[in-house]
């Protein structure tokens, strides 16, 4: 199904290719200082008002085309939360929420969801809309919401019978036609190199010699490239629920094949958890593995009072327990399967509404730029198929995600980094890397570590996906290495401040 970014940090997955040399485009002029004003009123929903006199906005005119720096221009929204405590500024940190395409001005205004430490008082909170995303020069695929949800209707997350299947891929279709009639010159300026080096002149608006970095999920993946194109002005980068930088940019199918088996591992892990906690866990009784798994069949063949979509987009982002809108409960959820499993007809399934339309479809716009898939959708069902061999619950919906819609894709990015990852930063790189991330496995914050040329891993023994705000470990950690380049010690692991039950 289409995703429209929102501040809940979701994910948004056999091409080989060699890596090529990457030419460096013409240099930029420096860019012109921020003009700093009032930010829209919409960005500033979650700040109180009194606390409003810390933030403002202004935008940063970047190359639409980085290899033509003199050419068209397109304009970067960007919001400044000041450091609380100006006389111990240090300077300021970029943040990334990850996505791709979630808003990237959200987080600096919610300084303690990610930072509960003194971060916010000795630093500046950038935020930024990324090019293609929200303020920032948008994508669009449609011209109407009402085109947007018609198309969006026709769409299954996990479609498992030939009527949805067939509905899905021709809405897809129609969905990469629309993308490339209306799309506009964005679309082929989208991928993550792009946006890095947007990064850079943002550093240098803001008057940063080095630039501090914070990124979230896809958020290592643009840290990263900026890492590997700009090795000698890191001076600190911390990266939370890291990618696997060279597998998601050269073998995209393995990558999303990965990913399907992370979100599985996190389920088995919750489930034997569960059985281990005994009545704490509402879902403990007999065999957890067996019950859940006599639901998801009993809902693929359309015997429930929810879809089976709805149940897997349920529990996936239960396992996520995505951070910014606020931590999800596994306890909540056994309840929930318990219910599920021993009186369907009396449960009620949480049916909230699609998202409205955001008037960008930078998701597939970025990932469709940077992740090398088939061009064949024929091959999408028989993917599906393969990988539900082996991630039951989560195969499926895998490939009917970043796969279908880039095999309608209707353009090929015209720059995109795929390595190589090793240079040599200017100061260390923090990776963060949690047992049992859905979304981005520990074993890709392992190979992230290994792959850059400087960088240190902390281990998290945790459930979710992302630790910053929800272990007083993580956060002390980031805290000291963000404000004085101290990285933790070596083999470190640290624990999150909730369990599951």
């Amino acid at each position: 199904m289409l995703r429209s970014p929102t501040i809940a940090l979701l994910v948004a997955t056999l091409i080989g290719s060699a890596v090529p040399a990457v030419a460096t485009p013409a240099a930029n002029p420096a860019p012109t200082p921020i003009a700093w004003g009032p930010c829209p009123e919409d960005a500033l929903t979650f700040v109180p008002p009194e606390h409003r006199f810390r933030y403002s906005c202004g935008t940063l005119a970047v190359p639409l085309d980085h290899a033509r720096p003199s050419g068209s221009k397109i304009n970067l929204m960007v919001l400044r939360r000041a450091a609380s405590k100006p006389a111990e500024r240090i300077g300021s940190v970029l943040i990334n929420p990850g996505g791709p395409g979630a808003d990237g001005l959200l987080l600096a205004t919610i300084p303690s969801v990610l930072f509960p430490s003194t971060v916010p008082e000795r630093f500046d909170l950038i935020g930024f809309d990324p090019r293609g995303v929200g303020r920032s020069n948008p994508l669009q695929c449609f011209t109407t919401q009402e085109s947007a949800d018609a198309l969006r209707a026709r769409m299954t997350q996990v479609p498992a019978t030939d009527q949805q299947i067939k509905s899905t891929m021709d809405a897809y279709a129609e969905y990469g036609r629309g993308c490339g009639k209306v799309g506009g010159p964005i679309i082929e300026h989208l991928s993550t190199e792009d946006t890095a080096r947007d990064m850079d002149l943002l550093r240098a608006a803001l008057g940063e010699q080095k630039l501090t970095y914070v990124g979230l999920s896809y958020g290592t993946l643009l840290g990263a490239t900026y890492a590997n194109l700009f090795p000698g002005k890191v001076r600190a980068m911390l990266l939370d629920g890291a990618v696997d930088p060279s597998l998601r940019t050269n073998d995209g199918l393995r990558y999303d094949r990965e990913r399907a088996l992370a979100f599985e591992h996190a389920l088995t892990a919750f489930l034997k958890r569960c059985k281990e906690e005994g009545p704490k866990c509402a879902f403990s009784e007999g065999d957890p593995r067996a019950k859940f798994d006599a639901i998801r069949e009993r809902l693929r063949k359309g015997g429930g009072p929810i879809t089976l979509s709805q149940f897997v987009a349920k529990v996936g982002d239960a396992l996520e327990k995505i951070p910014l809108s606020g931590p999800v409960d596994l306890a909540k959820l056994a309840t929930e399967l318990q219910q599920l499993h021993t009186a369907p007809e009396q449960y009620v399934a949480e049916r909230t509404a699609d998202a409205p339309y955001k008037d960008h479809d930078a998701f597939y716009g970025i990932n469709c730029s940077d992740k090398p898939l088939p061009r064949t959708p024929s091959l999408v069902p028989t993917t599906a198929t393969a990988w539900e061999r082996d991630a039951p619950t989560f195969g499926r919906r895998q490939a009917f995600h970043d796969f279908v819609g880039c095999a309608h894709w209707p353009v090929t990015a015209k720059k995109v980094y795929r390595g190589p990852w090793n240079a040599k930063t200017a100061a260390p790189v923090l990776v963060i890397g949690i047992y049992n991330d859905p979304a981005t496995s520990y074993t890709f914050s392992k190979r992230m570590a290994a792959q850059l040329g400087n960088a240190r891993l902390l281990d998290v023994d945790a459930f979710g996906h992302t630790s910053l705000g929800s272990s007083t470990c993580v956060d002390s950690a980031a805290e000291k290495y963000l404000t004085n380049g101290e990285l933790p010690a070596p083999g470190l692991v640290c624990k999150p401040n909730r369990q599951p039950f």
